[in-house]
């Protein structure tokens, strides 16, 4: 189904059918090559290992049409680094870099006419999946995996776009331990986090902040994202063993301190929620999401900030936005122009 020019601002972050995806399969020990598919399906066998024992990795990245037309994806070889992180975490073999490179590339070629057009708040968003496809009845690691890449024009991530939301501070529910797999994209990361926010958005919260897994005194991971805080001019999130390394975090960061601002990546006790003049939690799908409020309803405590996005969040979002569009220098050579 192809999308009318009227209807590209009015997209919601939901995957949508586009012509073709690429596939790779590892056999007998090698990486074969680059294949297109114009199915939306994949064969997997019974018993693979990514239905019983979660060898899923999953990345997302996006690209961009600028004023000028030209095509840009913003950090693609960070998503490789951090897919071939998750890979070893779990004992998967790791997608090689031209393998990686080859699929984006292509898949974006094959469906450049699912580009949103500039200055409509959508753009492409791509997503890399690497799971076993070996059959394994005991628990041990596949023999045989598929790695493949499909797309899907998005809009915003909340149908709101840059607004602020409510967010529930739960303590009775763990999304990942200390030592465990918290720092990799792997399915079961995010399949720990389907209960606790199923019950927020049914109590009217659009995103949950968990507390850490081991003290339950310092902040971790906000949903599918992770969160910052603004006090001053310092720009605070939170260091942790369990947090996915947000490549939006990361590059929120690099921005701060270009716009001389102080960052800091520490333990952030839940306590110091009150000290901040603004928050927000920042990722791929909705670059950042300011935060108006946090229900710690265990505590019987609501911690608030302006309901509408601060100084510098509406700064940083912009300076980032820029460059993934094209309309500001990329000085940090972040854009691959396509």
């Amino acid at each position: 189904m192809k999308i009318l020019s009227e209807e590209w601002g009015k997209l919601p972050f939901a995957y949508h059918k586009t012509n073709y995806n690429v596939r790779c399969y590892f056999r007998n020990g090698k990486w074969g090559i680059v294949e297109t598919s114009s199915s939306e399906q994949i064969v997997i066998h019974i018993s693979a290992t990514a239905l019983h024992y979660g060898q899923t990795i999953f990345e997302g990245l996006k690209a961009f049409r600028g004023k000028d037309g030209k095509i840009r994806i913003f950090r693609w070889q960070n998503n490789w680094e951090r897919m071939n992180l998750s890979a070893r975490g779990i004992l998967v073999p790791e997608v090689p870099r031209e393998i990686f490179e080859e699929a984006l590339r292509k898949v974006i070629a094959l469906n450049e006419e699912y580009i949103p057009p500039y200055g409509t708040g959508a753009s492409l968003y791509i997503r890399p999946l690497l799971v076993g496809t070996g059959a394994k009845l005991g628990v041990a690691p596949a023999d045989e995996f598929l790695f493949t890449v499909f797309v899907s024009p998005v809009g915003p991530y909340f149908p709101t776009g840059f607004k602020c939301v409510d967010v529930k501070l739960v303590r009775d529910v763990d999304r990942a331990a200390p030592l465990g797999t918290g720092r990799y994209k792997i399915g079961g990361n995010y399949a720990a986090s389907l209960a606790s926010g199923a019950q927020a958005y049914a109590d009217g919260f659009k995103m949950v902040l968990y507390l850490d897994a081991k003290e339950k005194k310092y902040l971790d991971e906000c949903g599918p994202a992770n969160f910052f805080g603004i006090k001053g001019n310092t720009y605070v999130t939170p260091d942790s063993s369990s947090i996915l390394q947000s490549i939006t975090n990361m590059s929120l960061r690099t921005l701060a301190e270009d716009i001389g601002m102080t960052v800091e990546n520490r333990k952030v006790p839940v306590e110091e929620l009150a000290e901040f003049e603004e928050t927000g939690a920042c990722g791929t799908a909705a670059v950042i999401t300011p935060i108006k409020s946090i229900h710690d309803v265990e505590q019987n405590k609501i911690y608030t900030y302006p309901d509408k996005p601060g100084t510098q969040s509406v700064k940083l979002y912009s300076k980032l936005q820029a460059i993934q569009l094209g309309d500001e220098n990329d000085k940090f050579g972040w854009v691959t122009e396509l």
